[in-house]
């Protein structure tokens, strides 16, 4: 969960309400972690972990266990290059997450057992997905990604370190994809502020 998907959520209560279906939700992004610290204080978030991270770990486990994982989003181009970059990983099926049925898709996934289902569908729509198809699924484990996918696939450009270690990685992207992300973080990184801000006074004013 990162800033846009809990401003996605402030404005809608179908998606809010998606979130306690999940067992773990992973906070992403520096805002998510200061915003805890500025609400809460020493009860805060303790550390920061970046999805792009977390996800470079997941690799790791899933090479060394030899996971079997199934691939479910963004374009086939982007699936087909996961497979290069990664040829120790079990992928054991990919379906792009522009043309499908979900009936079809579930079949298919549940064909080929996987241990691990991941899903980069976009936010909400891959949450919405997950908590309306996950009885379906045999799999024990599934895992939201969103544009993370293009982590695995290594075409999701990355900032350098120090940039990486300062919370301002979405800089790169920004500069990538200005198109696409500068409503997210122009509008939506002010926006998520102010609302911190916001519930911090009437938390202190009631307090």
């Amino acid at each position: 969960m990162n800033v846009n998907s809990i401003n996605y959520s402030i404005l809608n209560n179908n998606v809010k309400n998606l979130y306690p279906n999940f067992d773990i939700v992973h906070t992403d992004g520096l805002g998510v972690f200061l915003g805890t610290k500025i609400l809460y204080g020493k009860r805060g978030l303790s550390y920061r972990l970046s999805g792009s991270d977390l996800y470079e770990k997941l690799i790791n486990i899933c090479k060394i266990n030899n996971y079997k994982i199934i691939f479910f989003g963004d374009r086939t181009e982007t699936l087909n290059q996961i497979m290069i970059k990664h040829p120790q990983l079990n992928v054991v099926g990919t379906q792009n997450g522009f043309e499908f049925d979900s009936t079809s898709v579930i079949s298919y996934i549940n064909q080929n057992d996987p241990d691990i289902l991941i899903v980069g569908l976009g936010t909400p729509k891959q949450e919405e997905w997950i908590v309306q198809n996950k009885q379906e699924l045999k799999m024990s484990v599934i895992i939201s990604v969103g544009d993370g996918i293009k982590v695995f696939s290594g075409t999701k450009k990355r900032g350098p370190k120090f940039l990486q270690i300062i919370g301002l990685e979405w800089l790169v992207r920004l500069f990538f994809e200005p198109k696409r992300l500068w409503k997210r973080y122009f509008i939506g990184i002010p926006l998520f502020i102010f609302r911190i801000i916001k519930f911090k006074f009437m938390n202190t004013k009631t307090g």
